[in-house]
């Protein structure tokens, strides 16, 4: 059956390819094999996390990493865990790649797609953590349905966390902040562990809200046990 405007999924990102430089082309290149994962639509395929990162240890998914210098940062800080990036933005793809590459870190994988996509892949239970910072806020009002932390999102996510796993958003928005409270506080499944930044890198875009004037807003609720 033909797929129709109606049926799709309502997407929280402009599909973007952007113009890779010769760096990211030669990390893309040379690194994609190994350190690389395709999202693809509509694929169910379970994603077996102890095969793709060659160990048994917890797993934090980071969605919409941006450039990936915050992945990165995280990752290279915390070797004891391993980090599942996803963008669809093709330069930060292989700025991550390049990252990866240039500070030898094994603890990181890079998903290419849509990320509810690959969540839909994730074992119930089977990730540490989930951050989400500095996601499209969509301000205009009719397109707030395409916000990424809306109640169907969230309520998936927290069954992919373990129990007490941490759930962290960041936004320089401040009606998306109310909003993401709002949704994360209304999941009976998760309880707010509080509003810190708790060792979050700085941003890029955390730094343009800055620069704006805008307050930064974290929020960090856990899966109740």
């Amino acid at each position: 059956m033909t797929e129709t405007a109606e049926h799709r999924p309502i997407r929280s990102f402009h599909p973007r390819r952007g113009r890779m430089s010769a760096r990211h082309h030669d990390a893309h290149a040379e690194l994609w094999p190994r350190f690389g994962l395709a999202v693809a639509d509509g694929d169910r395929t379970p994603i077996d996390l102890g095969a793709l990162f060659g160990r048994t240890a917890p797993v934090v998914l980071e969605i919409g990493f941006g450039m990936g210098e915050t992945t990165a940062a995280m990752a290279a800080a915390d070797p004891g865990r391993d980090y599942l990036g996803v963008e669809v933005h093709t330069p930060g793809i292989g700025n991550l790649l390049a990252l990866v590459g240039e500070q030898g870190l094994h603890n990181v994988r890079v998903g290419h797609g849509d990320a509810m996509e690959l969540v839909q892949r994730i074992a119930p239970g089977a990730l540490d953590a989930v951050h989400i910072f500095f996601p499209d806020p969509w301000p205009k009002a009719r397109h707030h349905k395409r916000r990424l932390v809306r109640p169907a999102n969230v309520a998936l996510l927290r069954e992919r966390l373990r129990p007490g796993g941490l759930l962290h958003c960041a936004t320089d928005w401040p009606h998306y902040a109310e909003a993401m409270a709002e949704v994360l506080a209304a999941d009976p499944g998760l309880v707010e562990e509080g509003d810190g930044r708790a060792g979050r890198p700085e941003t890029k875009f955390e730094r343009r809200g800055n620069a704006a004037g805008r307050p930064i807003a974290d929020l960090r609720f856990q899966r109740r046990a």
